[in-house]
């Protein structure tokens, strides 16, 4: 039997069924942007370009895809900047916030201003804004708001002088402004030091003699000094320190603490010894991962490790920082506990806390999709005005805050509103390029119209809402708050939201400055451009 395909006809099927396009275009996405020139690439965004393309012929995705790809992006979006946004207004320096309001403020006026003198329709200004800013979860917000393609359209103009311009700036700023990157780097050395002190651990004699014979709850060792006590040598005997422990001449104590600490310290106890504290038999120092969702919140006091099983917290180890442990610290799932106590006790502190590789890996569905339907919920609730105004904050904006409210909450009863990284990473993924792959198709159909009736205008515009932000930015960066000009450069690419504009600046510096400023200010500059489309698509244009 001889079978007769016709390659023709068989093209025009496949380009007909909506799941063989869609993935079609996401494969084309990711071989274009995979393409390096001089080190630059577009990554997952090729693949609104390749969407584009598609829909300038016709070919198009179902808009179902969109808002599956929209949603899971978005809330994936608020899981990772939920805890990094509030802990940017409670600990980080208000410096990088108020730098990146300027900046992101500048751009959204740029926008708007330049697209009303130039008499560009509101809807292609959104979407040059935030291709400007590399924003594509203020894409998604745009089309959200102005239910138009003309913001997809606007965001593919605007874009790659947004990657480009973002890279040249940050390489030109030391040079126009003359900046030594080698002082810099010094002072933020100093300025480091001062603030993460290093955890450090030493062994001391008791010789002092106004804590003979006292116990370690008397003397308030770890609020008198910050220190905390891993274990004692009792003659040849160690053994792991409680409250109750007393201690006499000639003890060898092991504190842990950073080094202002262990020299308050040495002033309370005796001095310094070289001289080791063997671990016994019953002896165990181990580290702990925390995954048990019963004990993620909690404090070290309301653990209570040493009344229950005789056991001390030496530091805590979260997200690649060691952290001296004090009673009124939270438990957060994932962290590393280093634990002291005796063998037989090792197991049930163990079981206690879980300890188990697998669970960070494993992902419970039901925080997302219950995180979806209260962000929807959200989403729809509209803030009525004088007049006819009214303001909601849509599908992009209730979900993006019920995510973000959800993750810094992080825990409510037995459900946890975290994923492991790898699987929020695997959605985010997933829903953006669902969603590129849509609305690209979908603006390509009015790319042409739209050449045509604004010319290559648009790219000039995109130009100016580039550079004017960054320019602005970087002056009152500068002359205002004066920020070290490392962490200035990494608050600067997260202001555009520019990662590859941090790996520009990775490649002048060895200091983590800039990548710290970066994570600091991204997901406040997020959020904001996402408010500001929001706001944008409610006004009366």
């Amino acid at each position: 039997m001889i079978i007769f395909v016709n390659p023709k006809h068989c093209t025009m099927d496949l380009l007909t069924q909506s799941y063989f396009v869609l993935f079609l275009i996401i494969a084309l996405g990711f071989i274009l942007g995979n393409i390096k020139i001089k080190g630059i690439s577009l990554d997952a965004s090729a693949v609104i370009f390749v969407a584009l393309f598609f829909g300038h012929y016709g070919i198009l995705v179902p808009k179902d895809f969109q808002y599956i790809g929209l949603v899971l992006f978005i809330f994936t979006i608020g899981l990772q900047a939920g805890p990094g946004f509030f802990f940017s207004f409670r600990k980080q320096g208000k410096q990088l916030i108020l730098t990146t309001l300027v900046l992101v403020i500048t751009g959204w006026l740029t926008a708007i201003l330049l697209g009303w003198g130039l008499g560009i329709d509101y809807r292609l200004s959104v979407g040059l804004f935030t291709g400007a800013l590399t924003s594509t979860p203020g894409l998604a917000a745009a089309i959200d708001a102005t239910h138009s393609p003309l913001a997809s359209i606007g965001y593919g103009i605007a874009y790659p002088f947004g990657v480009l311009g973002v890279i040249l700036f940050v390489r030109l700023y030391p040079v126009i402004f003359k900046i030594d990157l080698k002082k810099a780097e010094q002072a933020l050395e100093d300025e480091k030091r001062e603030q993460y002190p290093e955890v450090l651990r030493q062994n001391f004699v008791v010789e002092n003699e106004s804590v003979l014979g006292k116990s370690i709850g008397e003397l308030k060792i770890r609020s008198m000094t910050g220190a905390n006590i891993s274990r004692v040598l009792k003659g040849k005997t160690a053994i792991t320190p409680g409250v109750d422990t007393h201690l006499e001449k000639g003890d060898i104590i092991r504190a842990v603490g950073s080094a202002e600490s262990l020299e308050k310290f040495r002033l309370l106890i005796g001095p310094p010894t070289e001289k080791e504290i063997p671990l016994g038999k019953d002896y165990e120092v181990r580290s702990v991962l925390v995954t048990n969702k019963k004990v993620i919140n909690k404090t070290l006091a309301e653990l209570n490790l040493w009344h229950h099983f005789h056991a001390t917290v030496t530091r805590i180890r979260r997200s690649g920082i060691d952290i001296v442990p004090s009673p009124d610290t939270h438990i957060r799932f994932g962290d590393k506990l280093i634990v002291a106590c005796s063998r037989s006790q090792m197991k049930n502190i163990m079981y206690l806390l879980g300890n188990e590789d697998k669970k960070l890996s494993d992902t419970d569905f039901f925080p997302v999709a219950a995180g979806i339907v209260l962000g929807v919920l959200l989403g729809k609730i509209s803030i009525g005005f004088s007049g006819n105004f009214t303001f909601r904050l849509g599908l992009t904006g209730g979900i993006l805050i019920t995510a973000m409210i959800l993750s810094g909450i992080g825990k409510t009863g037995p459900v946890i509103w975290t994923m492991s990284g790898a699987a929020t990473q695997l959605l985010k993924q997933l829903g953006l390029l669902l969603f590129l792959a849509t609305v690209g198709t979908h603006a390509g159909q009015h790319l042409s119209a739209t050449f045509q009736q604004y010319g290559f205008k648009l790219f000039f515009i995109g130009a100016a809402i580039t550079l004017l932000p960054m320019i602005t930015g970087a002056w009152a960066g500068q002359r205002l708050f004066q920020i070290n000009p490392l962490k200035l450069m990494g608050t600067l690419t997260g202001g555009m939201t520019s990662t590859p504009g941090l790996a520009a600046v990775d490649s002048l510096t060895g200091s983590n400055a800039p990548q710290i400023a970066y994570a600091t200010v991204y997901p406040f500059a997020m959020v904001l451009i996402i408010i500001l489309v929001q706001i944008t698509g409610s006004l009366p244009f």
